[in-house]
């Protein structure tokens, strides 16, 4: 369409630039214009494409995480709360355990010492006086699948 109406135009300035004079300067100008416009038109176009392929990436970010949850078929927070976890630990504030956001802050870049810690295999580094209150909640922890307990540390260090 845009071709067209770029070919009528070109069509318009000859036919005017043949009449002389003036016309043809009109009709220069009008090319110029139009040059200008079809610049404004290639550029906004430009700046488009790359807003979608921004926001596909985005996306295709998002799908990627949702689909490495569903192949490992757990969820790291429903696993949280449906196991007792969130009984004792409340996301922004200690209650009977740490928050998760304190324990977040302390384990972060450390997920595999969180995980040893869920299955019994290491030493509390958050609340380490409270550790005999957390003792008897890590046998359910401990016989959970390395995908299960993966997904609750995971879970744990997302929150921020």
């Amino acid at each position: 369409m845009k071709k067209l109406g770029l070919l009528m135009l070109a069509v318009l300035m000859i036919s005017l630039s043949s009449c002389g004079g003036d016309d043809a300067n009109k009709a220069k100008d009008a090319a110029k214009d139009a040059v200008e416009t079809t610049k404004e038109a290639a550029k906004d176009a430009g700046e488009a494409v790359k807003e979608a392929a921004d926001k596909t990436a985005e996306a295709a970010k998002d799908a990627v995480e949702t689909t490495k949850e569903a192949v490992a078929g757990v969820d790291g927070q429903g696993l949280f709360k449906s196991n007792g976890c969130a009984a004792c630990h409340n996301v922004d504030k200690k209650t009977v355990g740490p928050a998760v956001k304190e324990i977040a802050a302390k384990y972060a870049g450390k997920k595999d010492d969180l995980v040893k810690f869920l299955k019994g295999e290491g030493k509390a580094i958050v609340d380490p006086a409270n550790f005999g209150t957390m003792k008897p909640n890590l046998e359910i922890t401990k016989k959970m699948t390395d995908d299960q307990v993966g997904a609750i540390a995971d879970y744990m260090l997302s929150v921020k």
